[in-house]
């Protein structure tokens, strides 16, 4: 009997590691003094990503072929739809001026890396299957959105794009989450199981690191929201609706691809996600005229929690369902 009912509160319990947000949200709510340092901070990130992109690489280690690249460059597409309908919405909806419009559509066509370890986290607790490839779709969504996002701004505003080509580029490839996220690939697809000495480290390591990560976007999220700016209240309800209309488009994309259910929920999360972390660097240095602060009010503050909390096991039920 006392099994039965510890499985069935396990079913309703979230994944331990959105505990950790969740404290840290209460935390700041409750102006604790609880604090990350911004170096443990810095290390946490690089060795969450540089995690994600191992993991992936090993799994890709002798799975990779010819036969993979339609399937990656319609994810890449998703990087180039989203952003393209997400900047007239900004225009229109929000209201909001054309550096801030692109600003948006950059960071919610760009991805979420904590949103990816999520969800991964989630599949893997449900034994749900997920192919080899699936990493890539992070580094493949989140460069064409920034370069998209900040090419339309260039160009609407008048500026010189064409000169500008190679500094967006190059802002966009050189950014730390791409280094790391491709970089971990390429190391775990060319050793695979001979990197094991340090594989062990990686992997064992991994919902410990996202954990810590989440208490401290906890933190920044109840920073955010202390007081509700509800001045901005257009923006936040834009930060809830999002996620879940954007999600539509994964799904689909999914289903059309025929991936597995772990794959489809994890790309899924990923076109419902916001970038954090790597768009903030790359818009901040590119379109000098965004308020940065508007986007991380929507992107961590809103959209994050929400996918965290409620998206991705919303997202896996839907998915029950097309599946």
């Amino acid at each position: 009997m006392n099994k039965r009912i510890d499985e069935q509160w396990g079913e309703v319990m979230p994944d331990v590691v959105v505990a950790f947000f969740a404290l840290g949200v209460a935390a700041g709510l409750a102006k604790s003094d609880l604090k990350v340092p911004q170096a443990a901070y810095d290390t946490l990130s690089i060795l969450l990503m540089l995690t994600i992109g191992f993991k992936g690489g090993l799994a890709l280690h002798g799975h990779m072929s010819w036969r993979l690249v339609p399937e990656l460059l319609m994810i890449a597409g998703l990087g180039v739809l989203i952003p393209l309908l997400c900047y007239p919405l900004c225009r229109r909806l929000l209201r909001l001026n054309s550096a801030n419009s692109a600003s948006i559509a950059a960071h919610y066509g760009s991805v979420s890396a904590g949103t990816f370890a999520v969800a991964l986290a989630y599949a893997e607790s449900r034994s749900m299957t997920i192919a080899p490839q699936t990493t890539l779709y992070l580094v493949l969504l989140e460069l064409p959105a920034i370069v998209v996002a900040i090419y339309l701004y260039k160009r609407l505003a008048g500026q010189g794009v064409m000169a500008s080509n190679g500094h967006i580029w190059h802002e966009a490839l050189t950014s730390r989450g791409v280094v790391l996220l491709a970089g971990g690939v390429l190391i775990g697809y060319f050793y695979g199981p001979e990197a094991a000495p340090v594989s062990t480290l990686f992997l064992t390591a991994f919902k410990g690191l996202l954990a810590l990560f989440l208490l401290e976007m906890g933190l920044c999220a109840a920073k955010a929201l202390s007081p509700v700016p509800w001045h901005h209240w257009r923006l936040m309800l834009f930060a809830v609706l999002a996620p879940l209309t954007l999600s539509l488009l994964g799904i689909m994309a999914s289903a059309a691809l025929g991936l597995p259910l772990g794959t489809a929920l994890i790309l899924t999360a990923l076109t419902a996600s916001a970038s954090y972390i790597a768009a903030p660097a790359a818009i901040g240095g590119a379109i000098k005229e965004a308020d940065i602060g508007l986007a991380m009010l929507a992107a961590l503050a809103v959209t994050f929690p929400f996918n965290v909390i409620l998206g991705v096991p919303l997202y896996h039920q839907i998915l029950n369902v097309v599946y």
